[in-house]
């Protein structure tokens, strides 16, 4: 497959110091105009970050998902960009979402009878997403 036939550009491939990854493969890269940046030495968590994001979005979503094209793969991602950003707790903030202020704390503890939540089901039920109602 040539690059331009996948119908994106690029300008860098980031990758890291693999042996299997020969100057004949860099030289594939830099024949297309693309940059190849190699990852620091010795250096384990340096995309840390977002190989756990990936780690997640693989175990909640693709992996629960048959995909058909691209088109719906791209889909697929923005609606879960949205749930995991706008709505899915996260450990690190205390249970809200990176866009989303801490919920509040319910008032009369011990009364689930009063409480009226809801569910919204997000690419035809994978992703859920549950609100208390006013």
């Amino acid at each position: 497959m040539d690059l331009q036939d996948s119908g994106a550009a690029g300008k860098y491939l980031i990758r890291d110091r693999d042996s299997r990854c020969t100057a004949a493969f860099d030289a594939v890269f830099h024949n297309e105009g693309i940059t190849v940046v190699k990852t620091g030495i010795k250096v384990p968590r340096m995309n840390a970050i977002m190989e756990r994001w990936v780690g997640t979005c693989r175990s909640e979503l693709l992996d629960r998902t048959l995909i058909v094209n691209q088109a719906h793969l791209l889909h697929a991602l923005r609606e879960y960009e949205t749930f995991y950003n706008e709505h899915r707790p996260h450990r690190a903030f205390h249970a809200a979402a990176p866009l989303r202020p801490l919920p509040q704390q319910i008032a009369k503890l011990g009364r689930t009878d009063e409480l009226d939540v809801r569910r919204r089901d997000r690419l035809g039920g994978v992703l859920h997403e549950y609100q208390h109602t006013a």
